[in-house]
Parts: structure tokens; sequence; C-alpha cells
């Protein structure tokens, strides 16, 4: 039996970290919202474990989380502060030390835990009346109803078929699904796509000594070695490699790949004293030649993913959410159709070019940190040096990171 729902403003296909934030923005605004989303997400764990997906969260995405009004659960629920970060090069002598009092602020970011942020944006939304879940729930077929010259314009011109029957319409969708965006294929987007030829290894280890607060990041000549600080002395570990060696680092056994991961980090915690369970993911730069059409939108890795050596995937796909969140907010107090092209534009202008500037400057990261010859060598040791050496420009460098994106 075929079900109708109409009347949507919005229909967002997608609920992870992205899709969820912004479905909150927009429900807080009083638009009315459907959000599609294939999994339920998870609600419970056991407390004496971490999860393996862990993000960098900015001072910038802080302040979203906190305007969309899920930050006092992720606080509640475990979060992990860090005020300092050591860099350094294993091909050269090249280092850099970042420290959040330098430019007087309490910390640089948060770790926190994936499942934790994705709980919190989910119970912020079960207390929204003007979004309702579609969850479990499959997008089958999108229709959008173009204006016809010399007739008025259709009042609901998206129709999304869900795998239940289920019809909805609104006046725009947003593609908040990842990086293989369904939504994304659908609109007949192309995307430019940069293979680093890397897999991202991730797990949560304890190490000898504490890890005091600090973010320890590695560039070895197969890619970066990242120790980021979660509660009770733990890390979560992201290391990106060639795949071969990924796979090999996976099939150690335990007290193997404890002592490698150590080595790697040159001991600078000591040994690794418990390693939790590891998982591989590929790592691919992808950007979507456009971000909008007509009544469609996308955010998130649905328009861009970037390398992860610096953390800063989900905070742009936050930024891209209140950057949406704003036009459409701001649109509908004008009175305006939330999916006008022209409204939709502002958005992907505001967007599009800085996501483009992080996504080619992580390409070329990885590149410059993966060259071996002596020139890239010296280039790298000179560089790192240089920023370490010159309090204004590092203080810059920190200045950047705390604000980038800013809603």
């Amino acid at each position: 039996m075929v079900k109708t729902v109409n009347n949507y403003d919005v229909i967002m296909v997608g609920g992870g970290m992205v899709g969820a934030s912004l479905a909150c923005a927009l429900g807080e605004a009083g638009l009315k919202l459907a959000l599609v989303e294939g999994r339920e997400p998870q609600m419970d764990w056991p407390a004496d474990g971490f999860d393996p997906r862990v993000s960098a969260i900015t001072r910038a995405s802080e302040r979203f989380l906190r305007e969309v009004g899920a930050w006092q659960a992720i606080a509640d629920t475990r979060i992990s502060p860090y005020s300092e970060m050591q860099v350094w090069d294993a091909g050269s002598a090249g280092r850099i030390h970042f420290d959040c009092a330098d430019v007087g602020e309490p910390n640089l970011g948060h770790i926190i835990e994936n499942r934790v942020i994705t709980r919190a944006l989910w119970q912020r939304l079960s207390a929204l009346p003007d979004v309702t879940r579609f969850c479990p729930a499959t997008p089958q077929r999108l229709t959008l109803r173009h204006a016809i010259p010399g007739l008025a314009p259709p009042a609901h011109p998206v129709q999304l078929v869900l795998d239940d029957g289920t019809v909805l319409d609104a006046q725009l969708v947003i593609g908040a699904d990842g990086g293989n965006s369904w939504v994304r294929g659908q609109a007949g987007i192309d995307i430019s796509t940069r293979e680093y030829a890397h897999t991202a290894l991730v797990t949560t280890v304890k190490t000898e000594h504490h890890h005091q607060y600090t973010a320890w990041q590695r560039f070895l000549p197969t890619g970066p070695l990242a120790f980021l600080p979660l509660s009770d002395g733990y890390s979560s570990i992201v290391w990106s490699t060639t795949a071969e060696e990924a796979a090999r680092l996976q099939a150690l056994d335990e007290d193997l790949f404890k002592a490698e991961l150590a080595a790697a980090l040159e001991h600078r915690l000591g040994a690794v004293t418990e390693a939790g369970p590891r998982a591989g993911f590929p790592i691919r730069g992808r950007h979507a030649r456009h971000y909008v059409k007509p009544h469609l939108a996308l955010v998130g890795d649905a328009a861009h993913t970037i390398h992860p050596l610096a953390g800063q995937g989900v905070n742009l796909g936050f930024a891209d959410a209140a950057c949406l969140a704003r036009e459409l907010t701001l649109a509908r107090e004008q009175g305006r159709p939330v999916g006008a092209f022209k409204t939709l534009r502002r958005y992907e202008r505001a967007r599009r070019g800085d996501n483009l500037l992080v996504l080619e400057a992580m390409g070329g990261f990885k590149q410059l940190f993966g060259d071996p010859s002596p020139l890239a060598r010296g280039l790298r040791s000179a560089g790192l040096n240089l920023v370490d050496r010159l309090p204004l420009l590092k203080n810059l460098f920190i200045q950047q990171a705390l604000r980038s994106d800013a809603p």
C-alpha cells in the first residue's frame, strides 16, 4: 500500500553526524523536515570500551554543536580536550609544537568518539516536533519536478519514494549520505577523485606514559601516524599507510603490533600496553563538481572527502551544515522558497572554494611528506622549523585552526 506524506519543507537523506546536525539546525528554525536513514544509530554501549572512529572537533564545530543543542549531551558522555600538538617528520629534523596557552585558549579542540556525537544529535532530534524520522528506510526513487513555463511552479518539486512505498514530497532534498552518495548519483553530479593509495588503520591503545592531553603526529615515509588523546590515558590511533602495510599490520599478533606501534612513534609515550581491535578504511579524496541543483544540495562527505591527516573532514561537514542552515533559515524568514537555486548557490559559493583549498592542501601535504628525496626532506625540515621558531606565524596557524570554517 502506497503511503503519501506531503508538505515537508526539506527531505534529508543521511542521518550521520553532518546530516543529523543539519536536521537539528533546520528543526530548531521551524522547517518541517523528513530525515531518512538506513540504520538505527548506536545508542548504548559498554562503559569500558571506545569507538575506534573518532573526530578531532574544532572550537568552531563545538560552537555549532552548542547552537543545535547537542553539545551538553556530548560533554556529559565522554570528551577528551587536547591542549597541545606535537608534529615531527621521520625523514628530516623538522618538527613543530602547538600549545593553546600561546593564544590564551583553554584547549585546541576535543577528540570525541563518532558514536557519542551521533547519539547526542539523535537525542536532540527526538525533541524537535518539526522533524520526522524514517529509520530504517532506504530511498528508492528521486524525482525533481521542474517548473513549466506558463504554469504555476509545483508546490513540492521534490518527490522521494522509500522502500516501503512511502512517498515524501518537499521543496528541497539534501544529500548527507556519505562518500558514495545515492542522492549525488541520482542527481547526475560528477565527482573528481584523488587516489591517495592509503588505508587508515584505526584502533584504541593505552601507553606506558600518559598522553599529556597532547595530539602526537609523526610523518612516516609511508604516511602519517597520529596518537589522539582519549580519557583515562587511552589514545585513538589513526595510522595512514599503504594498503599492503595496513594489511600486514592488521595481521600481526597483538604483541608484535604493540611493539611496532610504539617504535613508529619513537617511544614518545613509552610502550603500548593495551591495544583494541584494529580496522582499516581505504582513503580517497572526492570532490563534487557541483554542490547544488535546483531543489537539491549536498553536504559533508556527499560533497567532499579528504585525507584524514589533519582531522578536518567532519569539521568541513559541520561548516557546510551551519552555512546551509543559515541560508535556508534566511530564505524562510524572507518568504523565499528554500529550494530556490539562487538560495542554494549562495551556500555553494560560500563553501566549495574553501573545501577545495583544504582538499588540495591535504593532497599536497601527503605528497610532500611521502617524498623521500633529499630536496623534499630539506623543504619539510626548513618549513616546520621555520614556523616553530616564529611565534606570530605559529599563532596564526593555531588561530586559523581554532576558527577554521567557523559557522
